[in-house]
């Protein structure tokens, strides 16, 4: 019998496919895909960050090809003049386009601009003489402190027709995303093994933006919190595995929690801004309003630079203004 060859068509699906660009020549269609790798290996970027970029570039290289009435090419893209950005920005912006996401365009461009010239492709100068839209100022709306505390009460949704350790679940991850200011993503994203039973342990590592890793204190109530969904859970929980798990025994998704954390807010008469990020926020509000450090709240946040974290200041200010106009006995 002959021997059959394997077919290759697996091997190819499992490689990047080039983006569909219309619009540019091979010679950008490769630069982007090294890009793109770039930011993905050395970079490490998170890969929605990625997608965002890559979004962003092919749409203004679809705009610059219809622009000039030309496919784009390297040669081409490195001649950018900065009317040519502008009329982009423009239009996107007539798309109802917000001005943060306007910023996050404008990085991707200067990014890819940037990683042209190190491989020596040509220098896009006109990117840099582009100044970055102004955004609207909002600071975060943390929760009362009681309110917070309230959602991890697995009693306060006594009424729902769920199962109880559905509950238990949901109130251990609230807890543990207000008492240790986790993102959801990297609640969710703990290992069994990497979460300490009730006295053994009073540390988390979590894996945040840039796969970057950073230890965070987890509070004993909260660890006893998990450790009852845990004993209460119907499936196994396998060291290796994820700790929270769905209704089917499958990770859990975001979703689940942004759901009761909105029949929470019913119950509890929270407003639409009360969501699981909010209990980040509040972690840090709070925290901060008892005298915390400005750089101990930023290392447990996870911020990369501290003027992020210098937001929460102005929550912390804005308090006090409203304690001052309220309660001066000259006012």
């Amino acid at each position: 019998m002959a021997k059959q060859t394997q077919p290759t068509s697996t091997v190819a699906a499992e490689e990047p496919q080039p983006p569909d660009l219309t619009g540019a020549d091979d010679g950008v269609v490769r630069a982007m895909m090294q890009w793109l790798a770039h930011l993905r290996s050395e970079r490490r970027l998170s890969p929605k960050t990625v997608e965002a970029y890559a979004r962003d570039l092919r749409q203004c290289l679809q705009f610059l090809c219809a622009h000039w009435g030309e496919q784009v090419s390297l040669a081409r893209f490195a001649a950018l003049e900065a009317a040519d950005i502008r009329a982009f920005m423009a239009m996107r912006r007539a798309d109802d386009i917000a001005g943060r996401s306007l910023m996050r365009t404008l990085a991707g461009l200067r990014s890819f601009g940037r990683f042209l010239e190190r491989e020596g492709k040509g220098k896009v100068g006109a990117l840099s003489a582009i100044r970055a839209p102004k955004i609207a100022k909002s600071l975060p709306k943390p929760l009362p402190m009681d309110a917070a505390k309230r959602l991890a009460d697995a009693d306060e949704r006594a009424g729902e027709t769920r199962e109880t350790w559905v509950l238990a679940r949901d109130a251990a991850v609230m807890a543990l995303l207000y008492g240790s200011g986790l993102r959801i993503s990297e609640a969710l994203g703990l290992k069994r093994r990497e979460v300490p039973r009730p006295g053994e342990g009073d540390v988390l590592v979590v894996t945040g933006k840039g796969n970057k890793t950073r230890m965070v204190p987890v509070l004993q109530n909260v660890l006893q919190l998990i450790d009852e969904y845990a004993r209460l859970c119907p499936y196994p929980l396998p060291a290796e595995g994820p700790m929270f798990l769905g209704a089917k025994g499958g990770p859990l998704s975001p979703r689940i929690i942004q759901l009761a954390m909105e029949r929470l807010r019913g119950a509890l008469g929270l407003p639409d801004s009360a969501t699981p990020h909010a209990l980040r926020h509040s972690f840090a509000t709070h925290l901060l309003s008892r005298g915390g450090d400005l750089r101990a709240i930023q290392e447990l946040l996870g911020h990369a630079s501290l003027s992020t974290t210098q937001i929460y200041t102005g929550i912390d200010s804005e308090r006090l203004l409203q304690v001052y106009a309220s309660a001066h006995p000259r006012r």
